[in-house]
Order: structure tokens, then C-alpha cells, then sequence
């Protein structure tokens, strides 16, 4: 899925009119995993830094283990072992410009929001480390029969391609729910939203108006200069 992750970012970033041309951009990636994206982000040439962050050892030793086969990244990509919560403590601390200095451009939050029990709390963690005029960017699934068919139904009980018990419909997000949790908490604009689907042999392709049916992305962006 990174190649459509990469595009709706693009997205997002040249939907401003202010948009900043050649601006080097910072990325959070929380539930980095085993570093798929915020490797292939710290790779583009207008990328200064990425970190990665998880809960699990082990995911993050493969990630390390991968990125030190690629020079191109050396001094551009750190992997921490942390919580969002726990970053987000850290900047709580801070006041003044280094706080919005240790913010982020792009906070990604890629197949994680739906395996949360508190999502509401999970986002405004993870809305605090964007920078003003920063994006935060996931991606997750809707809350529909057909997810529940192609995820819960297909891909755990009859493929097995997922280890059963690896989603719960009942924690997936609409995007109208996304959009409403937004807005209510203020100082957010230009929500975007693009849907997804799997398509055998070609992979993750975009699909518009799918992301009232399944997996899609959604963007938003901080208010600010």
C-alpha cells in the first residue's frame, strides 16, 4: 500500500494554496512496524528527518536491521521504542518554539486507529505532535458489511490471510465520524478522504467514492501559517 500512502500525502501537501515549494518536510510514523513507509519516506529527496516509532521490539529490530542495508537514509531516519502517548508527554513539556520545533510536518497513522480502544484519546495524542499547517495522515476502514465481509469474513475465516482475530468491526471508523471528531475539536481544515481497494495482481489501487465502503485515507490539516 506505500505507493498509494505516498500519493494521497502528495495530495494533501499540494492541496494549499500556500503550499511551500522545495520545503524539506519532518514525518512522525506512529506504529512504524517494521519501517515499510517511514523507510521509503525518509528515501525522498525533499524529506530532513523521519521517525518511527512502536511498542514492540521486535518489529523495530527488523526495521533497523533493514534500514542499515540502505545508505541513503543514514543520519535522515531514527526508530524509537514509544507510545504516542509517551512522545506526546514529552512535548507537554517543552514550551516556546523548540515545542513546535520538535513537531512534526506529516504525523502518519497507518492501519492503527481501527486496533485502538480509545481512538478519540489515541488521535489527540497524536494531533498534538503536528506542526501549525501540518497534516495528520491514516489510513483505516469503514465501519460497513462489506468490510466485515472482505476482512473478517474472507480474509480471517476462509484465506486465513490475516491471523484470525485481527480485526473488530466494531472499532472501525466511518470517515464522517473522522470529519465530525475533527471538527468538533476545532482548529483543523481541509479534510480529504480517498478510498482504497485491493485489486488481485495489481495491488492497493485508488477507487473514489470506496471509502464509504472500506479501507481508504483521510488527511487533515493543523490550522496555522
Amino acid at each position: 500500500m506505500n505507493p498509494p500512502r505516498h500519493a494521497f500525502i502528495r495530495t494533501c501537501l499540494a492541496s494549499q494554496p500556500d503550499a511551500s515549494r522545495g520545503k524539506k518536510l519532518s514525518y512522525l510514523d506512529v506504529g512504524c512496524g517494521g519501517g515499510i513507509f517511514a523507510e521509503s519516506a525518509a528515501r525522498l529527496g525533499n524529506t530532513e528527518r523521519v521517525l518511527g516509532i512502536d511498542a514492540s521490539d521486535e518489529v523495530l529490530a527488523v526495521a533497523r536491521r533493514h534500514a542499515r542495508r540502505d545508505p541513503g537514509v543514514k543520519g535522515r531516519l531514527e526508530y524509537r521504542k514509544c507510545t504516542v502517548e509517551e512522545l506526546a508527554a514529552g512535548q507537554e513539556k517543552i514550551n516556546g518554539e523548540e515545542e513546535i520545533e520538535r513537531r512534526f510536518d506529516v504525523v502518519s497513522v497507518f492501519e492503527v486507529v481501527e486496533h485502538v480502544d480509545e481512538p478519540s484519546l489515541f488521535l489527540d495524542k497524536c494531533a498534538m505532535l503536528v506542526k501549525p499547517g501540518g497534516w495528520l495522515v491514516l489510513s483505516t476502514i469503514a465501519r460497513t458489511w462489506v468490510s466485515w465481509f472482505t476482512t473478517n469474513l474472507m480474509a480471517e475465516d476462509v484465506l486465513g490471510i490475516v491471523p484470525k482475530g485481527t480485526h473488530t468491526w466494531e472499532k472501525y471508523i466511518n470517515e464522517e465520524e473522522l470529519k465530525g471528531y475533527f471538527a468538533n475539536r476545532g482548529g483543523w481544515n481541509s479534510p480529504l478522504a480517498q478510498g482504497v481497494v485491493y485489486v488481485p495482481g495489481l495491488g492497493w489501487k485508488e477507487v473514489p467514492g470506496s471509502e464509504k465502503l472500506g479501507n481508504y485515507f483521510f488527511g487533515v490539516r493543523k490550522d496555522g501559517p
